[in-house]
């Protein structure tokens, strides 16, 4: 991101250090959280493969033009433009984080949206550590998914490497997080790992969070879809609305010259409006966390961070304890 554009955006470093006393006691999920979708995607190798889990027919034209597709599908993928550390100063408190082993990478793990990361997993969450020891108050959520191609072994040494990383720092999947509660403990990481036998395994890990996404490329069957999902009930936990967009394989290809980011800029102004008008907490309908590409070239995250205003004096604040598979 640009020194002009970040300026002008501003940054919320600290801002659940700043929340009102009032909302100290809150659930975390029952607060309005910012996330990024596929927040690693800024760093896409453009040499590497297209990944065994595509379409056969992208994986098809990919074996036949590697010059072409990969930079194709790379403009496509990446959905984000900032390290991990700058998408945390935006205000971003939700990573999603798609982890893949890469084709003659070695015992390395990385990151995937089409193709395969530059940065490997070890690299970024150390980057994360790192942020987080400069920031002791603020609570991130990292949400593990896809491991495309990843063995058992592989699960073991990365829940090893996580749990020895962040420490302390881990909230248990056995208590309620509220920001008061982690403050006393010292703990700011939550980590939903989308491998039930791992969660089994490990009370540090929280099983999978329940994401919204409308797979369409329309904002309007976007918003259609959330709100036809919120009719039906908010789940118990944590769980993530996500305001992005997606093209299919076809399309990709056929219009090389764009981008996911023009195209997620058209489409800003409908989908933020649509966030402006929801309010957080346990009711029905009540919003957590709130995903979007592009973090960085909107207040998409001082948005989602003042919907947080609308609990201050009301109910629906504090929900129940939701069963751990249910989270």
């Amino acid at each position: 991101m640009e020194d002009e554009e970040r300026e002008e955006l501003g940054g919320n470093p600290d801002w659940m250090s700043r929340l009102p006393e009032e909302l100290l006691d809150v659930p975390l999920w029952n607060l309005a959280i910012p996330g990024s979708h596929d927040s690693m995607s800024f760093c896409l190798d453009v040499s590497s493969p297209v990944l065994k889990s595509e379409p056969c027919f992208l994986r098809g034209v990919d074996w036949l033009f590697p010059c072409w597709t990969r930079p194709c599908v790379s403009r496509w993928a990446t959905t984000q433009q900032s390290v991990l550390s700058d998408q945390c100063d935006l205000g971003v408190r939700f990573l999603d984080l798609r982890i893949a082993r890469k084709p003659a990478g070695g015992r390395k793990l990385f990151f995937a949206h089409g193709i395969y990361t530059l940065i490997t997993v070890k690299e970024a969450l150390d980057e994360l550590a790192t942020w987080l020891d400069a920031h002791p108050k603020e609570i991130v959520i990292i949400f593990c998914s896809h491991f495309d191609s990843l063995t058992d072994e592989d699960h073991v040494s990365l829940v090893e490497f996580i749990i020895t990383l962040f420490g302390k720092k881990l909230c248990s999947s056995q208590d309620i997080p509220t920001l008061r509660s982690c403050w006393s403990r010292g703990q700011q990481v939550v980590v939903s790992y989308s491998n039930q036998q791992m969660v089994l395994l490990h009370p540090e890990l929280w099983t999978e969070i329940p994401y919204w996404y409308a797979d369409s490329a329309d904002p309007k069957k976007v918003i259609a879809y959330l709100e036809d999902q919120k009719r039906k009930g908010r789940p118990g936990g944590f769980y993530v609305s996500g305001l992005n967009l997606t093209e299919d394989a076809p399309y990709v290809l056929l219009h090389p010259l764009q981008d996911m980011r023009k195209m997620t800029k058209r489409a800003l102004s409908l989908l933020l409006h649509w966030a402006s008008e929801q309010r957080p907490g346990g009711e029905v309908g009540g919003v957590n966390i709130l995903c979007c590409d592009f973090v960085g070239i909107s207040r998409f995250c001082s948005l989602v961070i003042g919907l947080n205003d609308k609990l201050l004096g009301g109910a629906g604040a504090v929900a129940a304890r939701p069963a751990r598979g249910m989270l």
